[in-house]
């Protein structure tokens, strides 16, 4: 760490390059001894100013209608009630502002633990894409999978079932650890009550919605359904998606794609949400088509 007597001397530097008086000196000399002074604080006396949900989040001063406010603000994690509009933010409302974004950044770049997708009993596989960077910066990639993870489908995963399950991680790790334990669950439940028969779930590491259409091509199921994780915004960073289609394929047009977004604890539940998207399947399988042609 940077001592006292070097932050002096690389201000003063700085200060002289700049060409400001002696007394604008002094004065950043004194701030910079008191700042000095201040011992660490340790990460637990350091408030967490993420434990108060932004929509419960409020921080208007003599508010004219606090309570109809918050019956508003309670229905949308959008930033409102922060206290001041415009550029000059609240000390607190831009600290949180960071601290999503920083949760948001987290959910893209960490990666699903190993362990975890072994404790979900997932036969687990990878795309073409062989690092993060590359997932983010090649799309194309990451909808199919390399050549050890489709022998591995191949040699691991049931032939011609009814309903085939895909996990990717997509860009949001988050959300499949969030999720997962509760979704799968109820949507094989869902399943198999409607006496459809399931394959094995497969875990795509770096993987696209298109990577479900070639697990599809290699499985042969009827219905494909991928819970993928949603790129994340301020609001969560654990949101996942579900994408089902009807004897997909490889380059089949997006709009041949049923979607259903927002899967998460203050969306839709986990656990319904699995409920749902087995009631869709059937359908699904007595109308013979997913996307634009589907009618729920």
């Amino acid at each position: 760490m940077i001592s006292e007597n070097e932050l002096k001397d690389l201000i003063g530097k700085v200060l002289k390059e700049i060409n400001v008086d002696d007394g604008q000196k002094s004065a950043v000399a004194q701030a910079v001894s008191l700042a000095s002074q201040v011992d660490d604080v340790a990460d637990s006396e350091l408030k967490d100013i993420t434990a108060i949900e932004m929509s419960d989040f409020f921080d208007i001063e003599n508010a004219e209608n606090e309570a109809e406010y918050k019956k508003l603000k309670a229905k949308t994690p959008a930033r409102l009630g922060i206290g001041r509009a415009g550029p000059r933010y609240k000390t607190e409302t831009m600290l949180r502002f960071r601290a999503d974004h920083a949760v948001a950044i987290d959910s893209v770049f960490n990666e699903v633990p190993e362990e975890f997708v072994v404790e979900m009993g997932l036969v687990a596989v990878q795309s073409c894409c062989e690092d993060k960077d590359i997932y983010v910066t090649r799309p194309d990639l990451g909808r199919k999978l390399n050549e050890e993870g489709a022998a591995k489908v191949n040699a691991e995963c049931r032939k011609g079932v009814d309903v085939q399950i895909v996990i990717a991680d997509g860009l949001s790790s988050t959300a499949i650890t969030a999720n997962l334990k509760n979704i799968l669950p109820a949507l094989k439940q869902g399943l198999e009550g409607y006496g459809m028969s399931v394959g094995n779930p497969v875990f795509v590491k770096f993987g696209r919605v298109g990577s479900m259409d070639h697990i599809t091509e290699i499985v042969g199921s009827k219905v494909t359904v991928e819970l993928v994780g949603e790129r994340p915004g301020l609001a969560t960073g654990e949101s996942m998606g579900a994408y089902i289609t009807y004897e997909g394929k490889v380059g089949m047009p997006e709009a041949g794609r049923t979607v259903i977004s927002n899967i998460h604890r203050r969306g839709t539940p986990a656990a319904e949400a699995g409920a749902h998207i087995a009631n869709i399947v059937k359908k699904m399988m007595e109308q013979k088509c997913s996307g634009v042609g589907f009618r729920v």
